[in-house]
Order: C-alpha cells, then sequence, then structure tokens
C-alpha cells in the first residue's frame, strides 16, 4: 500500500511540471503579451513597457520560467494585481469555505445518489426506476447558475426558510480555529455557531450537487444492472447464498468500483465549479474571488487556481487509487 501511494506521489512531480510550462506558456502567449493584457485599454507603450520592467516580461523566456518556478517552489505565488496581497494568502483564507462547501455538496450528491441509483436499479423497469431517470436527465440539463437563483429566490426570498448570502450569521460571535466555520464550532464547542454555518451552506450547496448527485445516480444504477445480471452472481444464487449475502459482498461491493471513480471525478468538479454558485450566494470562498479575477485580468490568481485544481484533481485521484484496494482485493494483489 505505502509502495502504492509512494509511486503515485512520484508521478505527480513529471504531471505538476508540464503543468507549469503549459501555464507559463499561456500567459505569455496572450495577444499582445502579458503587460498588454494585464492593463487591458490602458496598454500605452509607457505603461507596457513599466509592467514588463516591474514584473520581468522583458527578459529572456528560460529565465523567466526558471525564476517563476523557483519561486512557486517557495510558496510565492505573486501578488493579486486587483487586491496588492499576497495570492497564497488570498487563497488560504478562502480555500476553507469552498472546500466545506465541496464537502456538504459532496455528501449530499452521495448520500442521495448512491441509494437512489442502487434502489433503482433494484427496481428496474418499475415506477421508481423511470422517476430516477428522468430525474437524474432534469438535473444534468438545468444549468447550475438557474437552479440557485430559483433556490434562491423560493427559500430565502419568498419564504425566508434560508439565508440568502454569507458564510454565517453577523450576530453570532463565533470563535474560527481553523477557518472551517463547521469545524470550528465543533472543536470549541459553540455547536450553535456549527449549526447557523450549515444553514448558511445549504442552498448553495443543494444547488452545487445536483449534476454530481444526477450523474452519481445514473452511474450506480447502470453498474449495479450489469453487476446483478453477471455470472458469479447467479452462481451463488443457484448455490443457496443468502439474498443479503449477495447484495452487499456479490453486487453493491463490485459495482461501487466504477461510482468511486465517478465520485472521485465530481469532487474535483465540485472545487473546480463553485464559481457560479459562490458568486450567486455571495459566498466568500475562492469561486468567488476568481471571477472578481476573471474580469480584472488578475493573471497570478488564475495560474494559482489552475495549479490548486490540478493538485485537488491528483490527490482524489490518488484516494481513488486507494480506495479501489479496499473495494476490491485484486487491485492489491495487482
Amino acid at each position: 500500500m505505502l509502495r502504492t501511494i509512494g509511486r503515485r506521489l512520484l508521478l505527480l512531480i513529471p504531471t505538476l511540471f508540464g503543468l507549469t510550462v503549459l501555464l507559463f506558456f499561456w500567459v505569455r502567449a496572450l495577444p499582445g503579451g502579458p503587460a498588454a493584457a494585464l492593463l487591458g485599454e490602458r496598454a500605452t507603450p509607457e505603461a507596457i513597457e513599466r509592467i514588463n520592467e516591474a514584473y520581468g516580461f522583458n527578459r529572456p523566456l528560460p529565465e523567466q520560467y526558471i525564476t517563476w518556478l523557483g519561486k512557486l517552489l517557495q510558496g510565492d505565488f505573486g501578488n493579486s494585481i486587483e487586491t496588492r496581497r499576497p495570492v497564497l494568502e488570498e487563497f488560504v483564507n478562502r480555500f476553507p469555505a469552498t472546500v466545506e462547501l465541496a464537502i456538504i455538496s459532496l455528501i449530499i450528491a452521495v448520500g442521495i445518489g448512491v441509494p437512489l441509483g442502487y434502489w433503482a436499479a433494484r427496481n428496474h423497469g418499475r415506477l421508481i426506476d423511470h422517476l430516477s431517470v428522468t430525474g437524474s436527465l432534469i438535473g444534468i440539463t438545468i444549468p447550475v447558475f438557474f437552479l440557485a437563483f430559483m433556490l434562491k429566490y423560493v427559500f430565502a426570498v419568498q419564504l425566508g426558510w434560508l439565508p440568502s448570502t454569507g458564510r454565517q450569521d453577523r450576530e453570532i460571535d463565533a470563535t474560527h480555529v481553523t477557518g472551517f466555520f463547521v469545524l470550528d464550532g465543533l472543536l470549541t464547542g459553540e455547536l450553535d455557531a456549527s449549526i447557523n454555518a450549515i444553514v448558511h451552506l445549504l442552498l448553495p450547496a443543494l444547488a452545487l450537487a445536483t449534476i454530481p448527485l444526477a450523474i452519481i445516480v445514473r452511474i450506480t444504477r447502470a453498474s449495479v444492472l450489469e453487476v446483478v445480471n453477471a455470472d458469479y452472481v447467479r452462481t451463488g444464487r443457484a448455490k443457496g447464498v443468502s439474498t443479503q449475502v449477495i447484495r452487499n459482498r456479490f453486487v453493491l461491493r463490485n459495482a461501487m468500483l466504477p461510482v468511486v471513480t465517478t465520485i472521485g471525478l465530481q469532487a474535483g468538479l465540485l472545487i473546480s465549479g463553485a464559481v457560479l454558485t459562490e458568486t450567486v450566494f455571495a459566498f466568500p470562498g475562492i469561486g468567488a474571488f476568481l471571477a472578481g479575477a476573471i474580469f480584472a485580468r488578475d493573471f497570478p490568481v488564475l495560474q494559482a487556481f489552475v495549479l490548486f485544481i490540478a493538485i485537488s484533481y491528483a490527490l482524489i485521484n490518488l484516494l481513488v487509487d486507494i480506495s479501489y484496494s479496499f473495494i476490491d482485493p485484486r487491485v492489491r494483489i495487482q
């Protein structure tokens, strides 16, 4: 197990190195160069010259890349052009909010999607099966921003059941230790703060979880249907193996491999896809910060976000590979 983890971590090095090369040349390939892209309509020759001198864009490309990569390895992602603060500091401040939102969304998607997909497969051809397929199609086709606006309008504006913005009520004097508001309330014993943070997470999490939930339902249903008709399941039934054992050990466990892969991919998409959701609900996470950076042409922030997403995907894929060995012993043998 440790050897597998070590090998996977080593494979991250060339992957991330290649990504840094692509990022570096992407910024340099912008029309008019990075200085003109940063300045926009204010791109006069004098201003471009000042930016080139300040950021070193007028030096040879290999020298620029080595300097930039050296700063990255030291944790220096540059300063945000919009806020003038270090990009890493901005990410650290907003990272807990986005991760907290992604975790709650993933819990909703997996907690509802896997049982619903399994139940639909067990009732193949019946009403619940048709309803789950139709519901998953609707969930995939509805745009996230439209659903977010609808949820906000109905449950926050019209009914007033849930808050529409922020992470926590301003009236709550909560102690923030880690930046994860739900966890902080549990650690400090301030359960009211945790509950209030969860209430603020519900609407954006529901909006963000809709597409992953629909995909997980479909993948779980298809995987269970495929395993149910496998030879070893029929053989187990013929030998008199109990229905409970067949469902838990033969069907569900073997059907979970593609489902786990899908969950891993959706977990990465939840982090990268939080931009629209956080913008609609004024949620102070990385997504909302990135949306502002796009309009402000804040390329240090954009570069850092791409690297952050790449690292997140790589770590999630590592966790998926590790989970395979627990679900299927044949993976450990290989």
